[in-house]
Order: C-alpha cells, then structure tokens, then sequence
C-alpha cells in the first residue's frame, strides 16, 4: 500500500548513498560540539556579546554587497550529484562571495545563540527549557550548511537529467529559454523560462552571486545543452561553449 505521506524515498542504487552518508556525518561531527558548546553558555551579566554580534551583522550586510569579479567555468566531473543520481556533468563552485556569505551567516548565527542564551536566566521556569531549545536549533541549523556543501557537488550542475542548483533539480524537458537576470541594474543569475509552472511560483533563477560561472557563460551553456542534454551521459569529458564573443 502506497504511502503518499512518506513522499519519493530516493533510490537504493542511486549512488548517492555514500554522499549522504558523508554529509550526514560531516554535519553531526560540527553540530554535536556547537550545541555542547552553547548548552554551557553562561549568564549575560558574565559576558557581553552585543558589540561583537552587531559587529557580525555589519560584516554580513558588507559581504551580502560585496561583488568580486567571477571568470569562472563549467568543470567536467565524471560523478556529479544529479537530480536522482550520480552522474557525469559540468560543475560551477561557489564564489569567493558566496563563501564569504556562508561563513559569517554561519559565525553570525552562533554569535545571535549565543547571544539570547546568555539573556535566559538559569532558575527561571521559563529560561530552563529554553536554553536547551536554542542551543540545539543553532546547531542544527549550522550542522544543516555543513551538510548542504558535503551533500551536493558544486553550487551548480548540469547534467543528462536536468539542472540542479543547490538542492533544487529542473528537468530540461521543461525549460523553453534562458535569460540573464537583471535586478536594480545588476545582472544577479539566469532566469529559467519555464513551459509548465506554478501560477504562484516565481521563475526559477539559477546562479548568481555565489556561483563562480557568470552569468554569460551559464546562459551560453544552459541554451547549448537545453536540445542536446544527452550530450552530458556519454560519459567523456565535455567542454561548455563560450558566450559569443568571449
């Protein structure tokens, strides 16, 4: 009997097993400390955070508008975490911003845990649990980008299947056309035209800022291998075409 509720289980021999393992142990070997570390916060009047957590919320808003050049390209992989399985394709890694971004969201969460734990009084009925609470979602929620960047390779692949950017899969059977993004001036990603979508769901948009492909480069390859995605499962290396011009 069928289990709509469960959702799709992946695959036993999709390949990926072994990445999800991995990234599972990659996110409990950071989580595990993080939260043992928070549990042992002491009380704010010991301490005092709050320059140091305003001083990361800056840095963060810097790095968010932060915009180095990227001349990245699409690298050939042979096994490339697709959209339901290993497989050959082209990878683009994330950005030197993007990475920027990453780490110090990351630093600024636990600093902001760290923060409101130091305020929860230690014999209040209320502050007791609560510690406990925000301790353990801060280290989840940190442990959770560490298993995003072991789990999937690359910020964004193509492959034989479709395109995946991040954990978001599009199939190529869906996709009409492609077109840089442009918003306040800026060309931030490559818009997928889709032929079948959500009426409430926004256009997808893949790469951008954290990813080290341009913009360009990924719209000259997504048009390239939008007809001619079998192209990618050959198994042999492929070379991404260059923008005309570039």
């Amino acid at each position: 009997m069928p289990l709509p509720l469960l959702g799709r289980l992946p695959a036993p021999g999709d390949g990926l097993w072994a990445r999800r393992l991995l990234a599972l142990g990659a996110a409990a070997a950071v989580a595990v400390p993080v939260a043992a570390g928070l549990f042992r916060v002491p009380p704010r009047d010991d301490f005092d955070l709050s320059c140091f957590v305003w001083l990361l919320l800056g840095a963060r808003w810097l790095t968010q508008r932060w915009w180095p050049r990227r001349d990245g390209r699409l690298v050939w992989r042979s096994r490339v975490a697709g959209r339901r399985s290993v497989e050959p394709g082209l990878v683009a890694q994330r950005s030197l911003a993007g990475w920027a971004d990453l780490v110090t969201e990351t630093i600024a969460t636990a600093a902001i845990a760290v923060g409101l734990i130091g305020t929860l009084p230690e014999e209040s009925w209320w502050g007791v649990p609560l510690r406990p609470l925000l301790a353990v979602g801060a280290a989840a929620w940190i442990g959770r980008t560490v298993h995003e960047e072991v789990r999937f390779t690359g910020r964004l692949a193509l492959t034989a299947s479709g395109i995946r950017h991040g954990r978001q899969t599009y199939a190529w059977t869906n996709i009409d056309r492609v077109n840089p993004k442009r918003q306040d001036g800026r060309v931030d990603g490559v818009r997928l035209r889709q032929i079948v979508r959500q009426s409430l769901e926004p256009e997808p948009v893949v790469g951008g800022r954290d990813t080290a492909v341009p913009e360009e480069r990924l719209v000259a390859a997504i048009e390239h291998f939008r007809t001619r995605s079998e192209m990618l499962a050959v198994g042999l290396p492929v070379t991404a075409p260059e923008p005309a011009g570039g």
